[in-house]
């Protein structure tokens, strides 16, 4: 029955990839068909392993966020913030990478942030002269890292797999915190690698003819406004009981913070200052991301019940070695990624193998974690990934789409998979 779901899994995301179906919907047909038929599991109890508080707290916090990409929020930040840096043509890429970063932070989410982010990129970099690979790297390297924060999609992703895992509350924003300054600083060494190469620089020009952005207006100031504060007391809980783990008063209030509750009421707030009409956010929450998400949980705990995972994790703790474990990991991952979504596929598949390997071989979950989600993103750029196609979509005519496709796969997808394993190496060293 193991091999069966192991296959059912690789199956999901070949026939996902195959036909461009989500792979969530396959991957709830293989959990009935296995989990019912073959494991005699009730229709009940199998619909009882969609992941409810994931789906929940991912739609609540995506709602709130969508309303500051209605009114054209983050979309006007993203503009003020290339403006500054138009006559310092070589600062490009990190403004890119700092502005693709915030605007993820804030909840746009990483297929958001880099579906506006690319165009202006490019657009860009043609006007500057520096590298379409490299403003790209820049673009998703930021929308990535950005969407990790641990209160952004991705990251509220990640709690919610490891807290399902057995993982505390408070162990999982720790370990949280540490994928996102990881995955913050993997693209900063790999931009300046890059920008040191002879001719990534010489060919740069100014862009002070750039119009300037208008101002926010006032129903976007308020957005941004609503959006710190709930930002803010998110993550104000967490940071306290890490600090100060033995006031009582601090643990009760952290007990009582829940990011999708309190993100459903600043929605609220949000529609009765009329901050964006209803509909339209509702649209933009991304239903095809937590249908694959939710399939594949659904999917990962018929392998559970069928003990693959067990069966996984004393192979893998009974033949590596504990130093090799996180590079192994990444690499998997890297490869995973390469053809699936790491939120609906790699972390899900990944992540319930942590805990036990970490105990039985001695190795911190907090280095695990972070291995698989710096492997699975390396890869992203790849035109067969999402963020490579988004990129490759972006682009302004089909000759450039096409000289960009294989730098894409040849260049900025092994740039990022070697600059991965370096990282997970020196993570292994370090956590």
């Amino acid at each position: 029955m193991s091999l069966f779901v192991v296959l059912a899994i690789i199956m999901a995301v070949v026939l996902g990839y195959l036909t461009r179906i989500n792979i969530g919907l396959f991957a709830i047909a293989f959990a009935y068909l296995l989990g019912s038929f073959g494991l005699g599991l009730s229709p009940g109890a199998v619909i009882e392993m969609w992941p409810l508080r994931i789906f929940f707290v991912i739609f609540s916090v995506c709602l709130f966020y969508s309303f500051a990409m209605v009114n054209g929020t983050l979309e006007r930040l993203a503009e003020r913030m290339l403006y500054r840096c138009r006559n310092v043509p070589w600062v490009l890429p990190y403004a890119v990478l700092v502005t693709a970063t915030l605007i993820a932070a804030m909840g746009a989410g990483y297929y958001t942030v880099l579906a506006f982010m690319a165009p202006i990129t490019l657009i860009l970099c043609r006007r500057t002269g520096l590298d379409l690979v490299l403003g790209g790297m820049a673009a998703n390297y930021g929308a990535l890292a950005g969407a990790n924060f641990m209160s952004s999609q991705s990251g509220i992703i990640f709690r919610g797999l490891m807290t399902g895992n057995g993982i505390g509350e408070t162990q999982a924003f720790l370990y949280a915190t540490t994928i996102f300054a990881a995955t913050m600083l993997v693209p900063v060494v790999v931009i300046t690698a890059m920008l040191a190469l002879p001719g990534n620089r010489q060919h740069l020009s100014a862009t002070g003819d750039m119009a300037p952005p208008a101002p926010l207006d006032a129903t976007q100031r308020t957005t941004l406004g609503l959006t710190m504060l709930m930002v803010a007391l998110v993550l104000l809980g967490p940071i306290l009981h890490l600090l100060l783990p033995g006031n009582d008063t601090i643990t009760y209030l952290n007990s009582k913070i829940d990011i999708g509750l309190i993100a459903s009421i600043f929605s609220v707030i949000a529609l009765l200052l009329k901050l964006g009409d209803e509909r339209k956010a509702i649209a933009l929450v991304p239903w095809s991301t937590l249908i694959m998400i939710c399939g594949m949980g659904m999917l990962i705990q018929v392998a559970i019940k069928a003990g693959t995972i067990d069966a996984l994790a004393g192979w893998l703790g009974s033949s590596m070695s504990p130093y090799l474990l996180p590079v192994v990991f990444g690499v998997i991952a890297g490869f995973m990624s390469l053809f699936s979504s790491t939120l609906g596929v790699v972390t899900p598949t990944l992540f319930p193998l942590v805990p036990q390997l970490a105990d039985s071989l001695s190795v911190s979950p907090m280095l695990l974690f972070t291995a698989i989600v710096v492997g699975a993103q390396a890869t992203a750029i790849s035109p067969f990934s999402s963020g490579g196609s988004l990129i490759l979509g972006s682009a302004p005519d089909e000759p450039i789409r096409s000289a960009l496709f294989p730098r894409l796969l040849f260049r900025a997808a092994p740039i990022g998979f070697v600059a991965a394993v370096v990282m997970n190496v020196v993570l292994t060293f370090v956590l």
